[in-house]
């Protein structure tokens, strides 16, 4: 597999624009996902130079084709939180099981360079990978949203 690492909106392109990459996440990380505008905001946000912020996108890509993407945002704080965080993550149905979702991973934590958390709900076939790459579950996440759910 090919990678395309993307910092700035200048480094899409023909092959890899951002209109497909925002719906090829959208259509491939189904009942997982998020809505476009929220995709949209991970990218922006792995775009941004303002401190703290940042990050990069990845697009694997075999025989020209668009088969795995990955968003990591900075989070602006190392040590009692990982440096970055795997937001997105999805592999294009009926490619699925081929090593793409390990390849694209494994290239994103090389480009990190330091540590990374993640988010996966519990009942996501992906999390099993997550654990055999080296995640591990150290806290359940809570949320609160002012005005319920």
């Amino acid at each position: 597999m090919d990678f395309r690492i993307i910092r700035k909106n200048e480094d899409f392109n023909s092959e890899v624009d951002r209109k497909k990459f925002v719906d090829f996440l959208f259509t491939n990380l189904g009942q997982f996902g998020d809505p476009k505008e929220d995709i949209e905001r991970s990218i922006d946000y792995a775009f941004s130079e303002s401190e703290g912020k940042g990050g990069f996108i990845v697009a694997g890509l075999d025989e020209g084709e668009l088969v795995s993407e990955l968003v990591m945002n900075h989070t602006g704080h190392e040590g009692y939180i990982p440096e970055n965080i795997l937001v997105y993550v999805a592999t294009k149905a009926g490619k699925r099981g081929k090593g793409y979702g390990k390849q694209i991973i494994e290239k994103s934590l090389e480009v990190a360079g330091t540590d990374i958390c993640l988010h996966v709900e519990y009942e996501n076939p992906a999390k099993r990978l997550y654990e055999r790459l080296g995640f591990n579950s150290k806290y359940a996440e809570m949320r609160f949203k002012k005005g319920g759910n």
